[in-house]
């Protein structure tokens, strides 16, 4: 117990550190890496929430582990962005979308800290940190769309759907794990305007039929086809959500298409 509690003790105190340190993120010069960079925050943030989900029911450490390698590739991420060349945002707009993910990782660590000390998670608290990644989701949204418009750069539809679909997976999962982990879980789902997860499923549908058309062979076919498959699998358990359903077997599989779509969409940049 003792070796338990030093761990998560350790593991908080390196959560603190990454609000605290840059990481010394390489400058970018273009701007289609700081979208990549913009979609790996936003991805990331929701891998976090999802994890932390599961250690409010359970206080695991493997679950902590996670959240806190998905917040350091958010930092790395944002990193990214603040110490980037490209000019396709402001600084202010930069600052502004830094403010927020300082505030989720805040919540972050006071929820995790509820937890550990409690043994079970203040639900107001919840509340406030899916509010918060939500908020924080929109605004990365809309800062990706100005950066795409600034950056002069033809959008690949495609690749887009494909980061679409990702997020919007990303999403879902979060939401879904909130649901499996929590007898009241629709207090800290998110804001009450969030489209429910059977529409998601539905936006989910229709990105995946516009990363589908067109011509694809080898890798990106096995890829997209991987993505296809494994959402057959789980489609119905977000159309139709049942407590009955294999909880961790959904999880695994929405992390599987979120991995197959990253896959997709660098085949889809090193074949531009």
């Amino acid at each position: 117990m003792k070796d338990t509690r030093l761990r998560i003790q350790s593991l908080l105190a390196a959560l603190l550190l990454l609000s605290l340190t840059a990481f010394g993120a390489k400058a970018q010069d273009t701007g289609a890496e700081f979208l990549s960079d913009l979609h790996d925050f936003r991805i990331n943030n929701f891998l976090a929430l999802d994890s932390f989900y599961a250690f409010s029911a359970s206080g695991d450490t493997v679950a902590l582990n996670r959240i806190v390698s998905s917040i350091n590739a958010s930092n790395d991420a944002m990193n990214s962005v603040i110490t980037s060349i490209s000019g396709v945002l402001t600084e202010q707009q930069i600052e502004s979308l830094n403010q927020e993910f300082d505030q989720f990782k805040d919540l972050m660590r006071g929820n995790i800290n509820e937890v550990r000390d409690r043994g079970y998670p203040d639900l107001r608290l919840m509340a406030d940190l899916a509010n918060n990644a939500v908020e924080l989701n929109d605004l990365a949204t809309e800062l990706y769309g100005v950066a795409q418009e600034n950056s002069g750069a033809q959008a690949n539809a495609r690749i887009e759907s494909a980061r679409s679909a990702a997020v919007v997976m990303a999403q879902m999962m979060s939401r879904y794990s909130a649901r499996t982990h929590s007898s009241v879980a629709q207090t800290f789902q998110g804001s009450s305007d969030e489209a429910p997860l059977d529409q998601q499923a539905l936006e989910f549908d229709d990105l995946l039929a516009k990363l589908q058309a067109g011509n694809a062979a080898g890798e990106l076919k096995a890829a997209i086809d991987d993505v296809s498959s494994k959402w057959l699998f789980i489609r119905s358990s977000y159309i139709n959500y049942n407590e009955n359903n294999v909880s961790f077997v959904i999880d695994r599989y929405s992390k599987g298409i979120i991995g197959g779509l990253t896959t997709t969409i660098e085949l889809l940049q090193s074949n531009a």
